[in-house]
């Protein structure tokens, strides 16, 4: 078992129950967590499209979560893991440099989303990373 995979897999999970409580609880919670004013107001009105980006992410989150245990051995082998986990690592580990770059043109977001999210960002992938390095022979 890898100790890294496991946190890994756990932190995306933790993030996409989050993305679950922005669907449950609406607005408050998109803003709280720096979805961006449009996303909040779309959730007010009852418009679908906050639910639907949402869930994706939650899908996304939720295999990436899964890929990461995998990989450490507490469940089945999923197919393409060396794939995967490579490009889950590159996704987290770019989303992390590249939001630092938004901060000062933050994009109906505030500043501190960007610094925030992209330290969350930064430190999964590097996780991820010392994880696929420890594990790769065995992918």
């Amino acid at each position: 078992m890898n100790v890294f995979l496991i946190i890994a897999g756990t932190l995306s999970a933790i993030v996409a129950i989050l993305h679950l409580g922005c669907i449950y609880f609406g607005a408050p919670w998109y803003r709280f967590f720096g979805a961006g004013e449009q996303m909040a107001v779309l959730a007010e009105r009852g418009s679908i499209q906050p639910t639907l980006i949402t869930s994706a992410i939650v899908l996304i989150l939720s295999i990436w979560s899964l890929y990461a245990f995998s990989a450490a051995g507490i469940i089945f082998r999923l197919p393409f893991m060396r794939l995967a986990l490579i490009l889950i690592t590159l996704i987290y580990l770019v989303r992390g440099i590249a939001g630092f770059f938004f901060i000062s043109s933050p994009m109906g977001r505030s500043p501190e989303f960007w610094v925030w999210s992209s330290v969350i960002c930064l430190s999964f992938g590097i996780v991820h990373l010392v994880g696929l390095k420890q594990q790769w022979a065995s992918l």
